[in-house]
């Protein structure tokens, strides 16, 4: 069959699990049981039903919120805490839904940073943009990101004015945020575009601004350059009629119509997605029965997402066996992911705003210490797992990441402190006891450490790695049948603390030591 033919088969707990290992950050046993047995069709229809928009993030000390409240200095970091809190929030909390991994995708695609932008109101705003955006019209994001405030700040198009063209937008419209760069023909002349087509397209923008007080973009005509703008032979010598007043804006819808009339530019954007939800590998028979394909169906329903993805997520090439485990998971998957499949209630939103926000502010700071620092990328070009060849996911693995990554099973296990007006709290507490009475038989430990297994791995453990964790983690020296005793005695007298506690431990060292192997690594 071919890659892009509809995987028919019934998705079994495997399949499941794998559609949402890719398309969220973890899953529970819920999550998992509720897609088992639906078709892919079926689920990714699930996966990309519209989700009401969350309410706005508040300041964590006062119970406020800030996102249209004037500029304010002394308490900018504090904002800032709060927004990337409210953020993991979204991911730790989120539904059977793709839209957080997309909102992650586009954030990551039309790159902006705080720390350039210098305002977290502009950094909410664009995320509202981005979240509006996650399942819509690419090509109508585009044009609304452009004059986006924060995005006008990051990339200085805000000083783009006529006589002074400001060439950053410009480019990296062109060679990250759309059409991409083909073959080199010449020193920075591409098959796609040219030097000359960035400082034609910088032209073209001129004339945008941001006002700070409220937020927002406007177009300032006597800024603009109403010249003619002619493209080069990549865009078949198209002309752009200068404009004058405020029909300059127009300006940028003939841009883009230019833009995205090219197929390469569809093909750019089915890369990228090829390489966020499948693979990094892009064999020249991906490129030609998978990426040409989808850039077709993106093309045909004239860059609307939903019909590009439901293709993608249902195909055969999705489902191969041969793909399970071939990425490594980002920081954010390993820290929110793993909080999701061991299904560790953070605090409560409404009765512990503060706990719950400093907690999810932990997460992200575990997270950015992996090398994954939501809205701080490290270039206009993203985290560099996406294009930098020929390592890409090998990237987040590297001597100072790893320690951490494996000691991050301490803290799930250990739960996360968190320090709210000189109070000490523990957050994300994990009960493994009450956790493994989610699988079948847990009496069993052979059983048990198979349900484990399938849940947290997306490759299989061979059978000695199995024996291993029954005879030398969960029951060192001792027989299997002292487990089954174990657990019988404790479940028939439940509220006995050492009873609990004596099984507790041996799962607690059962799930540290798996969530430390490096198959829990990749997904």
């Amino acid at each position: 069959m071919a890659l892009i033919d509809t995987y028919s088969t019934p998705l079994d707990a495997k399949a499941a699990e794998h559609l949402l290992r890719r398309t969220m950050f973890g899953a529970t046993r819920k999550d998992i049981a509720q897609l088992t047995g639906q078709t892919a069709v079926a689920a990714v229809q699930t996966l990309l039903a519209d989700q009401p928009e969350p309410d706005a993030p508040i300041d964590p000390l006062t119970g406020q919120q800030w996102v249209t409240a004037a500029y304010d200095g002394t308490v900018e970091g504090q904002r800032y805490q709060s927004l990337r809190g409210w953020w993991v929030g979204q991911m730790v909390t989120q539904p059977i839904s793709i839209r957080e991994k997309m909102v992650l995708f586009w954030q990551n695609h039309f790159v902006s940073t705080r720390s350039t932008v210098g305002d977290t109101r502009y950094m909410y705003k664009q995320n509202v943009l981005l979240r509006q955006y996650a399942l819509g019209n690419v090509k109508a994001f585009t044009k609304d990101i452009t004059t986006d405030p924060a995005m006008l700040r990051y990339l200085n198009g805000n000083s783009n004015r006529v006589g002074a063209a400001q060439e950053n937008y410009g480019r990296e419209l062109q060679e990250l945020f759309t059409i991409g760069k083909g073959a080199e023909i010449a020193p920075g002349n591409y098959t796609t575009y040219t030097e000359d087509d960035v400082r034609t397209a910088a032209r073209v923008l001129t004339g945008w601004t941001d006002t700070a007080a409220t937020i927002t973009s406007t177009f300032t005509p006597n800024r603009h350059d109403t010249t003619d703008k002619i493209f080069s032979a990549a865009y078949s010598g198209t002309v752009i009629k200068g404009r004058t007043g405020a029909d300059g804006v127009k300006e940028l819808d003939d841009l883009l119509d230019m833009i995205f009339k090219q197929p390469d530019t569809a093909k750019n954007l089915c890369r990228e997605f090829y390489r966020w939800f499948i693979n990094y590998d892009i064999t020249p028979d991906i490129e030609q029965n998978f990426i040409v394909p989808l850039a077709d169906v993106l093309r045909s329903n004239n860059y609307e997402m939903k019909p590009v993805l439901t293709k993608m997520l249902t195909s055969q090439h999705f489902f191969d066996q041969n793909l399970r485990g071939c990425i490594i998971k980002t920081p954010l998957d390993l820290v929110v992911g793993t909080m999701r499949q061991l299904q560790v209630a953070p605090p409560d939103y409404k009765t512990q705003p503060s706990q719950y926000l400093y907690a999810m502010e932990s997460l992200r700071n575990t997270a950015g210490q992996l090398q994954q620092d939501i809205m701080e990328q490290p270039n206009v070009a993203g985290w560099a797992a996406y294009y930098q060849e020929p390592s890409y996911y090998q990237m987040w693995i590297n001597t100072a990441t790893l320690p951490n990554r494996v000691s991050f099973a301490n803290t799930v296990l250990n739960g996360i402190n968190v320090n709210v007006g000189g109070m000490n709290y523990k957050t994300f507490v994990f009960d493994s006891v009450e956790y493994a009475k989610l699988f079948t038989n847990p009496e069993d430990p052979v059983k048990l450490i198979e349900n484990f297994c399938e849940h947290f791995f997306a490759v299989d453990l061979i059978q000695a790695q199995k024996d291993r964790l029954l005879t030398d983690v969960l029951l060192p020296g001792l027989p299997s049948f002292e487990w089954t005793v174990e657990w019988n005695d404790y479940i028939k007298n439940s509220t006995n603390a050492n009873k609990k506690s004596l099984i507790k431990i041996k799962l607690d060292n059962l799930i540290r030591y798996m969530i430390g192997l490096a198959e829990f690594q990749v997904y």
